[in-house]
């Protein structure tokens, strides 16, 4: 099964992946993730990216789809199938991951849109709390570190990340408003998309998406 994830930043398309990759036995592919990695190993892409993220500059494009593309390749053997989080952002990915999926003779099952009010956005993202150290997430609220400001699974420091106030967050949220919405159209036209509430809780959005994915094998 390939599944592509949309919803806004805070919309739990992270947190929705790393429940499910292992039961669904599918690779997660995190845009984010993957960018880390590509840089801290210091790939060709990887370099090229880090000039990109250094000027303060947007990763085009076409440099963001080669990536993916290179993973897809790397993986495409051994028929896991693909959960999508965090690409495509823009229709014209839409369009070239159609392409590498064509040419890899893979297929998309859907796309499962994550909608969830500004309200919810807002608190989940201005709780987030993030491990200087390994990198774990928390929330003051959802799920809160056993104590405070410290990393249950390295004992290192939790941290706000910069852009998770409340003013950059509108603004995140006014630019995927405007690029990343039209991706649901485009879905929505191939009759592949799927809505669930992501304003709910992580177990009864997981519910959901488990529930779509019986109905798609009866």
């Amino acid at each position: 099964m390939n599944i592509v994830l949309l919803g806004a930043p805070g919309a739990g398309k992270g947190t929705l992946a790393g429940a499910l990759k292992d039961q669904l036995g599918v690779h997660h592919i995190s845009t984010g993730d993957l960018i880390r990695l590509e840089i801290k190993g210091g790939t060709a892409i990887g370099l090229e990216i880090k000039r990109y993220v250094e000027s303060g500059g947007l990763v085009p494009d076409e440099v963001v789809t080669r990536m993916i593309e290179g993973k897809i390749k790397a993986t495409v053997a051994d028929k896991k199938g693909y959960m999508f989080d965090g690409f495509p952002r823009t229709t014209a990915q839409a369009k070239e991951l159609d392409r590498i999926m064509q040419e890899n003779k893979i297929e998309l099952g859907f796309a499962l849109y994550m909608e969830a009010s500004m309200d919810v956005v807002l608190k989940r993202l201005t709780g987030r709390r993030v491990c200087k150290a390994c990198g774990a997430l928390y929330h003051l609220t959802n799920m809160p570190s056993k104590k405070a400001g410290i990393c249950d699974t390295c004992g290192g420091d939790l941290y706000q990340r910069a852009d998770d106030n409340e003013e950059t967050i509108r603004k995140r949220m006014s630019v995927y408003n405007e690029s990343t919405r039209p991706i649901i159209d485009y879905y929505k036209a191939q009759g592949k998309l799927k809505a669930i509430n992501a304003d709910n809780g992580a177990d009864d959005v997981k519910g959901a998406l488990l529930k779509i994915l019986n109905e798609k094998k009866s």
